[in-house]
């Protein structure tokens, strides 16, 4: 008996709380929190979508409630896009009686793709905002856009379904050849600071002609695109000193993501490529970023590649990888990379003078510095490298060898560094590294001493007057300006930096 009273308590359990729906709410009373009560999404490009943001909605009361309707501003016609934990709502804009349990949350997901028309043209804005409720209840979170007109730069698609594409090393890649005479964007071989350029595929320098960028250009290289110098094309950076630290006279490349969270992700983009037989390329004031390799200069026709006052920042493989090049480099500052900051490879000619090259990639494998005469199984395989000169230069990283040189026998291998701080194990019986006995190759060696850079993190390579490269450069090799602009001192800091005291 006792048995049958407790299944027919149970029962009636069971009987009473099937009755009652999920959870029984009220409607919500305006008290809602947020994790933000401003949505900032990052800039975007002009009908290209933006990531996707994330706002947090908390019920901080005891009572389970329904939010009568959480829609945009704009309604219908907004330029953003909602999710309400997974839900879609009306066109991903209007959403109704929404429940939320007591001391719980949801998430809202945001995106936007908005044009250059759509923004204020005052401040190139796009705002609306997320409303929670309405009348004495209404809450509201903003929404606020950068848009940027841009200027996109990609490979034509024919009629017959087929994409455009450039034939190089005997197979075919994405890419297009940019075009002085465009219907649309007019000449596509002279960048200029009106308009940034959104580049889509590879796109290409013709024979015969020069691309020109003009000082405060900036160019975003969507994945797996880049710039291609083609024979007997020319590339000419034109950039000038930036006044501040938003480097608005430099020409910048990177990648289109603008997003704070890609802001130092290496390989978002692929090279600047200087192909074989490119010509009278000058470089000057041009800062690369998250480059898969930023420079890869191959055997120029004899040309010299002059690279001043350049910043090339977290590329997967290489900062500058030349082979059989002939570059002339001055106020150069390379940090971090996958293989090397910079490697000159398979012989050429190179000098650089005040320049800095800092590996900090968390591998062992990676170095700041890499000097070879060959290419495993390249016909022939060892080149002459007509000479490998550094003066006044830093070379460092977080490993305990920073330098390397390999070299094959069956080709000329001439190095000197001048005047130099190098990090590398001075223990060695290498004879490659006799940094204090050799006098050919070695010149006034600073070994393993911390420059003590402002903030490697950051790319910040600047040094002040407690550096061990403070005041330690022969004037012989002085270029009287820094990469700032700055006059240097005499005798001059080693490194792109001419030193100043910073505010801690």
């Amino acid at each position: 008996m006792r048995y049958f009273c407790s299944l027919l308590i149970l029962g009636l359990i069971i009987a009473l709380s099937s009755c009652r729906a999920d959870f029984e709410t009220v409607p919500s009373t305006g008290d809602l929190a947020f994790s933000r009560d401003t949505v900032y999404l990052d800039t975007v490009f002009s009908t290209i979508g933006s990531s996707t943001y994330r706002l947090k909605v908390y019920n901080k009361s005891k009572n389970d409630i329904t939010i009568p309707s959480i829609k945009l501003g704009k309604g219908l016609n907004s330029k953003y896009r909602l999710s309400v934990d997974g839900l879609s709502g009306n066109a991903n804009k209007i959403f109704t009686n929404v429940e939320l349990l007591a001391r719980d949350s949801l998430y809202i997901f945001i995106e936007t793709t908005a044009s250059i028309t759509d923004a204020n043209p005052a401040d190139l804005l796009y705002t609306d905002q997320i409303e929670f409720d309405s009348g004495s209840n209404l809450q509201t979170v903003e929404l606020v856009t950068l848009i940027q007109d841009a200027v996109f730069l990609y490979p034509q698609k024919f009629a017959d379904g087929t994409t455009e594409s450039l034939p190089l090393d005997q197979q075919k890649i994405y890419g297009f050849y940019l075009d002085e005479s465009d219907p649309i964007n007019g000449n596509e071989l002279h960048f200029t600071k009106n308009k940034p350029y959104v580049i889509y595929g590879y796109a290409a320098v013709p024979s015969g002609k020069t691309v020109l960028f003009d000082a405060g250009s900036r160019v975003y290289f969507h994945a797996n695109s880049g710039l291609i110098v083609s024979d007997k094309a020319s590339l000419q950076i034109n950039g000038s000193a930036s006044a501040t630290s938003k480097l608005e006279n430099e020409v910048v490349f990177e990648g289109d993501r603008l997003e704070p969270l890609y802001e130092n992700i290496p390989g978002q983009w692929g090279a600047i490529w200087l192909t074989n037989g490119s010509t009278n390329n000058t470089i000057n004031h041009l800062t690369i970023k998250n480059a898969t390799i930023g420079l890869l200069i191959q055997n120029n026709d004899g040309t010299t590649v002059s690279v001043k006052n350049t910043q090339i920042y977290n590329s997967s493989n290489y900062g500058i990888l030349a082979q059989t090049a002939n570059i002339i480099g001055e106020n150069i500052v390379i940090n971090t990379a996958g293989q090397a900051t910079l490697a000159c490879s398979y012989g050429g000619k190179y000098s650089f003078t005040h320049s800095t090259f800092n590996n900090n990639w968390n591998s062992s494998n990676q170095v700041a510095v890499a000097i070879d005469n060959f290419i495993q199984g390249a016909i022939p395989e060892a080149k002459n490298l007509e000479a490998a000169t550094f003066n006044n230069c830093i070379i460092y990283g977080n490993y305990t060898n920073e330098l390397s040189l390999n070299k094959k026998t069956t080709a000329s291998f001439n190095y000197q560094f001048n005047n130099c701080l190098i990090k590398f194990d001075a223990a060695t019986t290498n004879p490659l590294y006799q940094f204090t006995s050799d006098a050919i190759h070695y010149s006034n060696i600073i070994l393993n001493q911390n420059p003590k850079f402002l903030n490697i993190n950051l790319n910040k390579l600047q040094i002040d007057p407690t550096s061990s490269a403070f005041a330690k450069g022969n004037p012989i090799y002085l270029v009287p300006l820094d990469i700032t602009g700055t006059a240097r001192t005499t005798p001059p800091d080693l490194g792109a930096y001419q030193s100043r005291t910073f505010t801690k």
